[in-house]
């Protein structure tokens, strides 16, 4: 990956993350760097959900709002986990 394929990662990643966020209600982990890295594994995890239910092609990324919905799935599992731990 060329230096500014890995910006525009970043940059997207940290939309996607923001996006997520903001729309989903609770106390969400960390800042900038938390955030950038929910988003783009977000997309990740929307990309290989994608092709394992035969809505993308090999190689083929997921779009934007399944990404941002991707992203929004792991901050429901963070959630659920951060709940369980709390009543411990």
């Amino acid at each position: 990956m060329h230096h500014h394929g890995l910006i525009i990662t970043i940059i997207l990643g940290f939309i996607t993350g923001v996006i997520a966020k903001l729309l989903m209600p609770g106390r969400d982990p960390g800042g900038f760097i938390v955030t950038t890295l929910l988003g783009i594994v977000g997309s990740v995890f929307a990309s290989m959900a994608g092709r394992a239910l035969h809505l993308y092609r090999p190689g083929q990324p997921a779009g934007f709002i399944a990404s941002v919905v991707g992203a929004m799935v792991l901050l429901a599992l963070y959630h659920m986990i951060t709940r369980r731990n709390a009543g411990v």
